[in-house]
């Protein structure tokens, strides 16, 4: 990798107006995948066959199309940096590898298999509890620059915790959902998992720091261009997959149209609950404030495009899994901006032990 390089940071535009408004164009794709689902079944039906070895194969496409372009960003030479706030990284390694995923798959428990249960279709209820845990284990990659940005987060920092939480997930994404399933008397289709991790985490990785490499090795400015330009690629692949999604979860969305609701209970605790407490555990530690907003916010978001495909491939598009995965799409972006602003408002509180 160009040496220079690894001393920079991404450049990271304005939120564009497909990442601004996500959640409305996610709900266009529910009534597009819906409607459409209703009217083309015999298509949708030959989309869905189309796989080899449990992979859709049109699907891993378009993730590859989805995930490629924000792991474009991660730069693993950043990886020396993590001493520099050794505090601030620690508390995010331990909420995103200790805290969230089994405090997900104790939420989905309360509220799946409790709260809710008699409101959801009984044979979908491990499916779904399935589904949160897939997207709480995916920490975020791509769209935690933004948060950072907007929290005037520091950025080299930013850099070094997504390079090193891209470099754990390659390892611990497959054991933890599987130890995490297993608790949940879930089914763990270990073969497919692994595939998954393969298809979705490793082989996109190493494609896209070869495209990196070559990339910055024609300037950072060849570089910024091809990400702005790789951005709205992406996210329409991400809503192309999610009309197919929904084009299959059709017919259960509208005999149970809450279901969306039931399931956006427990990602929206969980949100709340893990920036809170990472951002209180820096404090704690004595982070400065530009570490603590990064730090709060990788642990809330998710790498949900990485989530939906691996929910696909071990469930299926018609599974409460996949949809499940794709409620935490739904909500993403108006839930993180909100955690945005109470992080920004409350850099007074934050700073003042300090200015005693």
């Amino acid at each position: 990798m160009n040496p220079a390089a690894t001393a920079t940071t991404p450049a990271v535009a304005p939120m564009s107006l497909f990442e601004r408004y996500l959640t409305v164009w996610v709900f266009l794709c529910i009534v597009a995948g819906i409607a459409l689902g209703q009217m083309l079944p015999g298509v949708f039906q030959a989309v869905g066959r189309m796989e080899i070895a449990q992979v859709n194969l049109p699907v891993g496409l378009l993730i590859w199309v989805m995930i490629i372009p924000m792991l474009l960003r991660v730069d693993f030479g950043a990886l020396h940096q993590v001493g520099a706030h050794w505090k601030g990284i620690g508390i995010t390694l331990f909420i995103n590898w200790a805290v969230k995923p089994f405090s997900m798959a104790l939420l989905g428990y309360l509220f799946v298999r409790q709260v809710f249960a008699a409101w959801l279709p009984a044979d979908q209820l491990d499916s779904y509890i399935a589904g949160l845990i897939l997207l709480a284990a995916a920490p975020c990659t791509a769209m935690v620059f933004v948060w950072s940005r907007l929290t005037h987060g520091d950025p080299l920092f930013t850099l070094s915790q997504v390079a090193l939480n891209d470099a754990i997930m390659i390892f611990a994404f497959a054991p933890i959902v599987a130890l995490l399933l297993g608790i949940s008397s879930i089914t763990v289709p270990w073969a497919t998992l692994l595939i998954s991790v393969v298809l979705y985490i490793v082989i996109p990785v190493a494609i896209a720091q070869l495209i990196r490499r070559a990339l910055l090795n024609k300037g950072q400015a060849v570089f910024d261009t091809a990400l702005a330009r790789l951005g709205p690629l992406s996210i329409a692949a991400l809503l192309a997959t999610l009309v197919l999604l929904f084009a299959f979860q059709g017919e259960a969305i509208l005999r149970q149209p809450l279901i969306i609701a039931m399931l956006a209970v427990p990602i929206l605790i969980q949100v709340l609950f893990t920036s809170s407490l990472a951002y209180w555990l820096n404090r704690r530690a004595g982070e400065s404030h530009s570490v603590a907003c990064p730090s709060a916010l990788i642990g809330a978001s998710n790498f949900f495009e990485l989530a939906v495909a691996a929910a696909i491939s071990l469930f299926g598009f018609d599974s409460g899994a996949a949809l499940a995965t794709v409620v935490g799409v739904l909500i993403e972006v108006p839930v993180m901006l909100l955690v945005v602003r109470v992080v920004n408002s409350s850099k007074g509180w934050y700073e003042a032990p300090r200015k005693a």
